[in-house]
């Protein structure tokens, strides 16, 4: 009797190797399994589902075409939706997190305009421009003491103006910077009067000034630093008019420069009014940019 000897292998016979799988289509894949486990959980709003088709049994979407092993790698389409589409952000990839629908345009205009109003400066009802005129008061004149203050809205519409009379006995008018007259004092409002009115107008406002913090210094004030603007202090503002951008440059100048107005003329003195329309109207040449740069580099009150 012969002998018959067998050669049995138990490992898979040889073959071509299996293409790589793209990695565009796991991810793919990963997302559909996700998605059919947050269906299956109720986790998933109506308008995030697959749109389901007019004929009965026909719910799943139909599986792409199967590719020939000659063609390029490509992820496979993603099935057609009429709602909204459903996209995850990074924080949102946690196991079982439920996707988010994207904003509409509708949505995003809304939240642009929350964020505007949300700011002061974004409602020109919460800017104001204010100049205050001093005379001097104390030894020799040489304390400065509120003596007009104008206070005009961003059309330049004068919300206030009114004379003041320092409680302090006046040595100085300076008329010829102020433009305070001995006659004004008949008409004016007591300081301590005046003052309650003026902070009313000013509480919660963008306050725009040219050095003004002589002016809140002679009110005996002090504005949130976040909701002030001085256009004596603002680079912006002296490289578009051609100067030093780290040199003080007065309101007149200014003036001329970029609005071509001439204001602080002739031997009456300054007007409070004319001063602060001028420094409103410099305010708004560089606001938008102005705006952007505080946006970006918050001020602490």
């Amino acid at each position: 009797m012969s002998t018959l000897l067998l050669n049995m292998s138990l490992d898979a016979p040889p073959g071509p190797a299996a293409p790589p799988q793209c990695p565009s289509a796991s991810r793919h894949q990963r997302f559909l399994k996700r998605r059919r486990l947050l269906e299956r959980r109720r986790l998933l709003k109506d308008k995030q589902l697959p749109p389901r088709s007019a004929a009965p049994g026909k719910d799943k979407p139909p599986a792409p075409p199967r590719e020939s092993q000659e063609q390029p790698c490509a992820p496979p389409a993603p099935p057609a939706q009429t709602g909204a589409v459903a996209w995850v952000t990074p924080a949102s990839r946690g196991k079982g997190a439920a996707a988010r629908p994207l904003p509409s345009a509708e949505e995003l205009l809304n939240e642009f305009a929350a964020a505007n109003e949300a700011s002061p400066a974004g409602d020109p009802t919460k800017v104001v421009a204010v100049d205050c005129e001093m005379v001097g008061t104390g030894p020799r004149g040489h304390c400065s003491s509120l003596a007009r203050c104008s206070i005009v809205s961003y059309h330049g519409d004068v919300l206030y103006d009114r004379y003041v009379r320092p409680p302090c006995p006046i040595v100085n008018y300076r008329t010829r910077w102020s433009g305070i007259r001995k006659r004004h004092m008949a008409i004016a409002v007591p300081f301590q009067a005046a003052r309650k009115e003026i902070l009313k107008l000013l509480a919660g406002k963008v306050v725009i000034g040219h050095a003004v913090h002589n002016d809140f210094k002679a009110l005996h004030y002090s504005h949130p630093r976040s909701l002030t603007r001085d256009t004596s202090r603002i680079p912006l503002l002296n490289r578009r008019a051609g100067f030093p951008e780290c040199e003080a440059i007065s309101l007149k100048r200014l003036t001329k420069k970029l609005l071509h107005q001439d204001i602080q003329t002739g031997s009456q003195g300054h007007s409070s009014v004319e001063d602060a329309r001028a420094t409103m109207e410099l305010y708004k040449v560089v606001e938008d940019e102005w705006e952007e740069v505080l946006r970006r580099t918050p001020q602490t009150n």
